[in-house]
């Protein structure tokens, strides 16, 4: 297979921390110490949510609002693994593939290292890419910003296209 040329994107995503909420990153759903989740109109799964965001933003297709907007009640506590299966279908529709996904989730609790494996596996699933295509890692903020007063979770992720020839 040839490509002819590639596309480059990146997204971000936060979303904050409350009570009541389940905490669900990368389609797992994480114990937080102080059972704490992501406020959000969809399940709020920041590391989805950034990925999507990259690969719409890839191909200049504007951001996740657009396709999912929260004023619209089918979207309320959605899964987002099926958002992002959505949105690469909307891109290989348009001819694109993926070359590789790199993310970095920024939380000073819970660890996050634990569940990485089985985020890329669900990531992979969804994108149908091998999951050594899919970098994600974990970082805290040293306390320093929402994510380190522990108010939100934040990510941001990089995605290169692949447009087929």
């Amino acid at each position: 297979m040839s490509f002819k040329e590639l596309r480059i994107g990146n997204g971000y995503d936060i979303h904050r921390l409350v009570k009541g909420r389940n905490l669900v990153i990368g389609g797992i759903k994480l114990e937080h110490p102080d059972n704490l989740g992501l406020e959000g109109h969809s399940d709020a799964d920041v590391l989805c949510h950034s990925i999507m965001d990259a690969l719409l933003g890839a191909l200049s297709l504007g951001d996740i609002g657009k396709y999912f907007p929260p004023s619209e009640k089918k979207w309320k506590n959605a899964d987002s693994l099926i958002l992002l299966s959505k949105v690469i279908e909307l891109i290989r529709n348009d001819g694109w593939e993926i070359n590789n996904v790199d993310s970095v989730i920024i939380a000073e609790r819970p660890k996050i290292k634990p569940y990485v494996e089985r985020m890329k596996k669900n990531i992979s699933d969804i994108l149908l890419i091998d999951n050594d295509l899919i970098g994600i890692k974990a970082t805290t903020n040293e306390r320093l910003g929402p994510e380190g007063r522990e108010e939100g979770i934040s990510c941001h992720s990089v995605v290169l296209l692949l447009k087929k020839e």
